[in-house]
């Protein structure tokens, strides 16, 4: 007897704006969903599997057999089984039985799910993303928040290894004591977004998130949707926008999850050159496929509409991007060009961009992972770009990490590894990121990446700093790296929050937040950050000192900063050219003992009329050694010459 009774949540243009690829709310359609039939209350369920034989309902309602709870399938050939199950409500605990046409019985969890349990069985949930959120003056103005003319620095966090049970290591917190923790601290550091990395379902830590099974489902590791609403909630309402890791790139191929969905290749491409990843052992969505276009963008809406996120940082670009993306000759077959491009996934983050700003605005940014030079990733769709709102900066972030690792006596063999990023910073809406990726495998930890004794280490890594918030771009920096963390990064455990006892390390933290929050106060260090008004070279060329020095303008013509970086281990007196009428005070120090610096000041000693570097004037002044130094021009002040002053050494 089938317990089964019929009933649909579709129309007929629902269908076909599934079927076309350009239905982008499917939550509202498929999964599991209460409803009223006939006056009883019960549970609609839906599930496209175009490929099935026959398809039922499995669950703790009854013992899990698939024979008495079968889907009826559309009569439009849209591969979609649907019916209601009365008396059944939240916290009822679900498969899809999927018969297919070998005659195997696949148990898969729904791909809709809002809910999975977080055991070996991983069964879905009937459950509910109903909220009672309290940000909507958050809402109303995070256009202005997310603005590229808005200065953006994101906190990356993995939830499971920021910080956990003080009682019980081993335990997580929940997402509403991550935000008693986290919130506030956030906000003292400075940053303006937290970017978590994948919260949605996932059944194995050491991927970190990013192999997903449950796409539509909060990760029930912290919690329940409701309380990583809460944490949204909660750093909304105190000025901190919301990015999440999304990850349209893969899938593993867990026997529950997306793969083999009805027996056939449904999610995933079926010739292995476009579907299988070989290094992470996973499976390609089909992006030529209308009906998983749809999944996808629907997605990505469901996280920006239900959770109120303001942002979405999409996962491996490049490996989406491009055909030969880690294969060798003859382990991939060229596009009708004869060109490596994946057309078909370069369309479909066209229409992916292009619907998220429809629907959203301005009031949310996309931002693509991306390490090749793949042409205009952040331009317009109409002209000819893929739309993405910024791109991660992963040569300046390479660069920089190789120059820094470098010992300083080598460094003028380098010298234009930082300058190189002058050359292209304006091609793209870039991202600048030190990420986890940074800090895993082998790689070292930030502060461990950088050369000599612990003084230069810190030294170095404070420079590093001062160069990264000063130059133009969004910021990203990962946890742990605000302090100084030794440890490479361990997703099983908090991050080694003692090390705040030792002042080197809260002299680091020190120099972050002000860094934030000179970036966040400074127009000039973020009104022209995607705009070449914003930057210019003073002195690009010192090879000899490993000195570089740079402006930062705002709108304003007087609204300028100068960067000067030593990036040697001597204190310099140096000389610096200046336009007329300008005079300079120094507002940041990373050599200040408050950072844990030496406390060499950089004084500007001496004003003179003389030309240099090409500017009418000059000033002279102390480079404390590797140190970054940050000035402010001053037009509403006079300042008088001061004498020459005992020079710190």
């Amino acid at each position: 007897m089938n317990f089964v009774k019929t009933y649909t949540l579709f129309t007929e243009h629902d269908v076909y704006l599934f079927k076309e690829g350009k239905h982008y709310k499917l939550y509202e359609k498929f999964g599991a969903h209460s409803v009223e039939k006939d006056g009883v209350k019960g549970v609609y369920f839906s599930v496209w599997a175009p490929n099935a034989k026959k398809v039922s309902v499995i669950g703790n309602f009854n013992n899990w057999n698939h024979r008495e709870h079968i889907l009826f399938p559309r009569w439009d050939q849209s591969g979609i089984w649907e019916g209601f199950i009365p008396a059944l409500s939240w916290g009822t605990l679900y498969k899809y039985a999927i018969e297919t046409v070998q005659g195997e019985i696949l148990e898969k969890s729904d791909p809709y799910a809002l809910s999975w349990e977080q055991n070996l069985q991983a069964a879905s949930m009937v459950s509910t993303n109903w909220y009672q959120w309290e940000d909507r003056e958050w809402l109303e103005k995070r256009w202005q928040k997310n603005s590229l003319e808005s200065p953006i620095s994101v906190y990356e966090i993995h939830l499971g290894s920021w910080m956990r049970n003080s009682d019980d290591s081993e335990k997580f917190l929940n997402y509403r004591d991550i935000a008693s923790k986290l919130v506030p601290y956030v906000k003292e550091m400075g940053f303006t977004h937290v970017e978590f990395m994948p919260i949605m379902e996932f059944p194995y830590d050491p991927s970190w998130g990013y192999q997903i099974t449950g796409f539509f489902a909060a990760t029930s590791r912290f919690g329940s949707p409701q309380d990583l609403m809460f944490l949204i909630n909660e750093l909304h309402k105190n000025d901190i926008g919301v990015i999440l890791d999304w990850v349209p790139s893969h899938f593993p191929g867990d026997a529950n999850g997306l793969h083999r969905f009805d027996g056939s290749y449904l999610y995933e491409h079926e010739d292995p050159r476009k579907g299988f990843h070989p290094d992470w052992k996973s499976y390609i969505f089909n992006y030529g496929r209308n009906e998983v276009k749809s999944f996808l963008i629907s997605n990505a809406v469901f996280w920006l509409e239900r959770y109120h996120a303001d942002g979405l940082r999409v996962d491996a670009v490049t490996s989406m991007l491009h055909l030969d993306y880690s294969r060798n000759e003859g382990e991939w077959e060229p596009n009708i060009y004869g060109e490596n491009v994946n057309l078909e996934a370069k369309t479909f983050l066209q229409e992916f961009n292009t619907a998220v700003y429809k629907e959203f605005g301005n009031n949310v940014m996309t931002i693509a992972e991306e390490s090749s030079d793949f042409p205009k990733l952040t331009k317009p769709v109409h002209d000819g770009g893929v739309g993405f709102g910024m791109k991660w900066m992963m040569g300046w972030m390479h660069d920089t990490l190789f120059y820094f690792k470098e010992d300083p006596i080598a460094r003028k063999h380098h010298h234009h590894k930082l300058t190189f990023a002058s050359m292209y910073m304006y091609n793209e809406n870039y991202m600048m990121p030190l990420s986890h990726d940074e800090v895993v495998h082998g790689k070292a930890s930030l502060i461990y990446k950088m050369k000599g004794d612990e003084w230069q280490k810190f030294a170095n890594l404070r420079a590093l700093y001062v160069y990264m918030f000063t130059h133009p771009g969004a910021k990203l920096l990962f946890m742990g790296d605000e302090f100084g963390q030794t440890n490479e990064w361990n997703f099983k455990q908090s991050l080694d929050w003692h090390l705040l006892e030792y002042p080197v390390h809260k002299g680091l933290q020190n120099l972050v937040k002000d860094l934030n929050h000179l970036y966040k106060n400074e127009t000039s260090l973020y009104e022209n950050q995607f705009n070449p008004n914003g930057f210019e070279w003073v002195e690009a060329n010192d090879t000899d000192n490993s000195v570089y020095i740079y402006l930062r303008k705002g709108k304003r013509r007087d609204d300028v900063f100068m960067v000067i970086l030593n990036l040697t281990p001597q204190v310099l007196d140096y000389k610096v050219g200046v336009n007329s009428g300008t005079h300079w005070e120094v507002v940041l120090n990373s050599d200040d003992e408050k950072y844990s610096g030496s406390g060499v000041e950089a004084n500007i000693f001496r004003e003179d009329h003389d030309e240099w570097m090409n500017r009418p004037r000059s000033i002279s002044l102390n480079l404390p050694a590797l140190s970054g130094i940050v000035l402010k021009q001053r037009k509403d002040k006079k300042y008088k010459l001061n004498r020459i002053k005992q020079h710190k050494k």
